[in-house]
């Protein structure tokens, strides 16, 4: 098969081509095409990911290029990771909402809004080129955050697409290391949206040990997650670490004022991973790799990838349409659940209902996102106010007003629309 990865150049890729040859058995790749705009990045991601593939034995070829339309032509899959602005606009992110009292994060909040606003028309502009010029099947499989809000533009304009995260991923490895089983064994009832989702049961065996988990382990699951024990206890499940920005708001914010970006600490990281990469005696994952994040990124890649076109019908965390799993939700809504995913689609897997207050915060932000892509795709300061004022971490008009034009000023030369 033809796989190509659309953000080829990104330090994240050989985390990937690691998980291609370990697990070449399960996705045999013929060719993979890695496309960016950037030379010097392509250059050195597509060498160590050359010689990944050789010292692991793997027989695909690697083609690093930045022609999308060669990249993607014939491709059965492609996968998207774009970063649109970089670095530089993660850290604008990170701290222009800072000025309005509100955490700064690159997916969630105001932060994550403007990703949205930068990201999603070159997404879909990435995705014209693919329905044209690869095989007429081919899944697009999406990367690129904010996850939900990406998945939903593609699939809205008729993509077949479906969404990936490793957070559900990493909550399955963690499990299973604490129960000393292996990941496989472990399931998942994990409900909500892209990065606001909860761990509501954990399989093995078919029976639920997650009540054993919250009365043997809180404690620690309480430590990786920087949640107080008590409010694990009082939801009766594991949050994800992404809703410490809802549940710890203030506490957040007060610890991001006193430290680095992210994105300045990705930017050491990189730095250092890109002399690593341009070594020719740098043939297998550095492990400085580990701290650019995006753990388990390859084995949930791997194993989507293999479900989607080999027709092997088991059950993985993915963003696709709610068609009524989540009543409260319109059905072209983009969710993050169990699904079944095979050759002809992903098809989620029930979900007993929710209790009130998660079934609220899931909705309140679903509005959020719905008012964000539609003024990512249409453009308008007035249609950002409006999404700016729906987010449940925001929540005031002269605060909106203040973070629009904040946003707008710093990513001018993103939106189209503003300049």
């Amino acid at each position: 098969m033809k796989l190509a990865v659309v953000g080829g150049g990104s330090t994240y890729t050989p985390e990937l081509v690691d998980g291609f040859a370990r697990l070449r058995d399960l996705l045999p790749i013929e060719e993979l095409w890695l496309v960016d705009t950037d030379p010097e990045r392509l250059r050195l991601v597509g060498g160590v990911s050359e010689r990944m593939f050789r010292a692991a034995g793997h027989p695909g070829r690697v083609v690093p290029t930045s022609d999308l339309v060669a990249g993607v032509a014939d491709a059965d899959a492609v996968l998207i990771q774009l970063r649109v602005g970089g670095q530089a606009a993660r850290h604008g992110d990170e701290t222009f909402p800072h000025e309005c009292g509100c955490i700064g994060q690159e997916t969630t909040g105001p932060g994550g809004f403007a990703k949205a606003l930068r990201t999603v028309p070159v997404v879909l502009s990435v995705a014209e080129v693919i329905r044209k010029h690869a095989k007429p099947d081919a899944w697009i499989v999406d990367f690129t955050n904010p996850v939900g809000i990406v998945t939903r533009a593609l699939l809205q304009e008729g993509h077949r697409a479906v969404g990936l995260c490793n957070v559900a991923i990493g909550f399955q490895r963690r499990f299973a290391a604490l129960l000393d089983v292996a990941p496989a064994e472990v399931g998942l009832g994990h409900v909500g949206l892209n990065h606001l989702t909860w761990e509501r049961s954990v399989t093995v065996g078919g029976r639920d040990v997650l009540p054993e988990l919250l009365s043997t382990r809180l404690p620690q699951l309480a430590e990786e997650i920087e949640l107080p024990a008590s409010l694990i206890r009082l939801l009766g499940n594991v949050p994800s670490y992404y809703l410490r920005y809802y549940y710890a708001h203030d506490e957040v914010l007060r610890e991001q004022l006193d430290a680095p970006t992210r994105a300045e600490a990705v930017q050491r990281v990189e730095r250092e991973l890109l002399e690593l990469y341009a070594d020719p005696s740098v043939d297998t994952k550095p492990e400085q790799l580990a701290q650019r994040g995006g753990a388990f990124y390859s084995e949930a890649a791997v194993d989507l990838l293999a479900s989607l076109t080999s027709d092997r019908g088991d059950v993985q965390v993915v963003n696709l349409r709610n068609d009524g799993t989540l009543p409260f939700l319109p059905d072209d809504h983009v969710i993050e659940v169990p699904a079944t995913v095979g050759a002809t689609g992903v098809h989620a897997q029930q979900i007993a209902p929710l209790p009130d207050d998660m079934a609220g915060l899931i909705g309140h932000v679903a509005g959020y996102e719905r008012l964000a892509l539609d003024a990512a795709v249409h453009g308008g300061r007035d249609r950002v106010v409006r999404a700016m004022l729906a987010h449940p971490l925001v929540g005031q008009y002269d605060r909106a007003e203040k973070l629009t034009d904040l946003l707008i000023a710093r990513n001018h030369q993103h939106l189209a629309w503003a300049r």
